[in-house]
């Protein structure tokens, strides 16, 4: 999918080929009225097999549909020599020469038009009007002098996202980011500098998206300049197929990480900051937290202690070919979170404590002692030394083995809020000389955490859907599903699967 442009469209732009091109959009592509979705039903099938399905593709020149997955558009394209097709799916023109999706500005205009038109008479985006914008937003709305009107029934910021063909792992992604308050602000404030040369900069895209999310436009957005730069950035990510969700958002913030330290190795004055491997930028502000590792030997009890950076904390889950080994709800002093087991169900409390509770690492995994100066068995226990502003958690729901490819859908409970202290590094510290009792209060506003947003799958491994649910505005949820956005309830969200988790701090220290 090339932004560029290309050259062999010119040779399609002639006489009347406005008129045609909107017919396109109008009957098979974006089918506004109730008319044109049953002709859409009725006509648009592969003129070679005859399938619905398999990514259709209309030809530019004449009267022909193919499927582009089985290459029926392609023969059709090369014996016609009919160069431009365009899909049916989400309005994209495919070059047969470059052999990629083009970028027209004539073409564009046409299509955001007829895609406008559609969703007006379609009714969407009219529906959801309950929000109401923060002091922060109205204020930088009321002094940016191209703003549009604002009333305190806007939809500013819920806006919906087309799936591009199997591109619902972005969306979900793109909704938890464009949701994540430091980072809304950092963008709407515009405060990325630049350094690339060329436009193949993540963060730029970003700072756009923003834009285009908290512009007022109702009408979903297409995002096909972002898939293409996560295309070129992620090339494990390109291509149709369904992708993780997790490793998006891995890749996501590893690109904008790279891409954002122009903005980040400064010091206070503006000038280039002397240490080039100390980074600060918007990503690793918000999103890293680091993770203690502490090795004890079983015979002199010696302990060696590592840092990690984090961006996510990966959760095993009941369920798994990994032992969970269940903990005793009332081992550390009752309820924590408060999460109930009367129920039975996992939490994710349970989870964390499983995550950070010693684990022997037997025989097979001896390591050589410093205090021993040989090998011995030992212990292993993760806590967390530093809490991230916007703590991500990761319910492994697949699992992948030699022998095992399947999904766990173990339901497993989580709160709205939710308190991290008995899983810090300081708490372990506390309780083993005897004074958790007196520092757990004076920690616990520190490590508080709000949910902010969701990522759910439903489907199997083979196939399946993302979905997310946005806290748009203190109690208020709305659930994304691609283009659409509704109401959600509170409960809808607890009740709902969980695969990705976001939570944010709710008190920020400020240096």
């Amino acid at each position: 999918m090339s932004p560029a442009g290309c050259s062999h469209v010119n040779a399609y732009k002639v006489d009347n080929w406005r008129p045609n091109l909107r017919v396109i959009y109008q009957c098979f592509v974006w089918s506004g009225s109730a008319e044109t979705r049953r002709r859409k039903a009725k006509s648009c099938i592969c003129h070679m097999c005859g399938a619905h399905l398999n990514r259709l593709h209309s030809c530019l020149y004449c009267v022909f549909f193919g499927c582009f997955t089985k290459k029926h558009i392609h023969e059709h394209a090369k014996n016609k020599r009919h160069n431009l097709a365009i899909d049916l799916l989400y309005g994209g023109i495919y070059c047969f020469v470059c052999q990629d999706y083009i970028y027209d500005k004539d073409m564009e205009q046409i299509a955001k038009e007829e895609q406008r038109k559609a969703w007006k008479l379609q009714g969407v985006g009219e529906k959801y009007s309950t929000w109401e914008p923060t002091k922060r937003e109205l204020d930088l709305l009321r002094h940016n002098p191209k703003r549009r009107k604002m009333t305190t029934n806007c939809t500013i910021g819920l806006r919906g996202l087309i799936n591009l063909g199997n591109t619902c792992f972005m969306n979900c992604i793109v909704q938890a980011l464009t949701h994540t308050p430091l980072l809304r602000d950092f963008f709407l404030s515009d405060r990325h500098k630049c350094e690339m040369q060329s436009n193949s900069c993540l963060v730029c895209e970003m700072s756009q998206l923003f834009q285009e999310f908290y512009s007022g436009h109702r009408s979903p957005h297409i995002p096909f300049r972002l898939l293409h730069l996560v295309w070129t950035h992620a090339r494990h990510l390109a291509g149709y197929e369904q992708q993780d969700a997790h490793e998006f958002l891995i890749a996501a913030l590893d690109v904008l990480h790279r891409h954002c330290k122009g903005d980040t190795t400064r010091d206070d004055n503006g000038k280039k900051a002397n240490n080039p491997n100390h980074c600060n930028c918007i990503i690793d502000q918000i999103f890293t937290g680091g993770l203690q590792s502490d090795v004890t030997c079983q015979v002199c009890h010696g302990v060696s202690t590592t840092i990690d950076p984090f961006w996510d904390i990966s959760l095993d889950l009941p369920g798994s070919s990994t032992p969970f080994w269940p903990l005793s709800p009332g081992g550390d002093g009752g309820t924590v979170n408060g999460e109930s087991h009367l129920s039975g169900a996992t939490t994710l409390t349970d989870c964390l404590r499983r995550f950070t509770r010693p684990e022997h690492l037997g025989s097979s995994a001896k390591i050589k002692c410093g205090g021993c100066h040989s090998y011995q068995e030992s212990t292993k226990q993760l806590t967390m030394k530093k809490l991230p502003i916007v703590a991500c958690f990761h319910l492994k729901r697949f699992e992948h083995s030699a022998k095992l490819r399947r999904k766990i859908t173990t339901y497993v409970s989580f709160p709205l809020e939710l308190d991290m202290t008995p899983f810090m590094a300081s708490s372990k510290e506390s309780r083993m000389n005897g004074q958790y009792q007196q520092t757990v209060d004076v920690l616990n506003n520190d490590n508080k955490y709000a949910l902010f947003a969701v990522v759910n799958h439903q489907g199997t491994l083979e196939s399946g859907h993302y979905t997310s649910f946005i806290r748009q505005h203190k109690d208020q949820w709305f659930k994304c599903d691609d283009a659409i956005i509704t109401k959600a309830s509170i409960k809808d969200v607890l009740d709902s699967e969980g695969y990705l988790l976001f939570y944010h701090k709710q008190f920020l220290e400020y240096e």
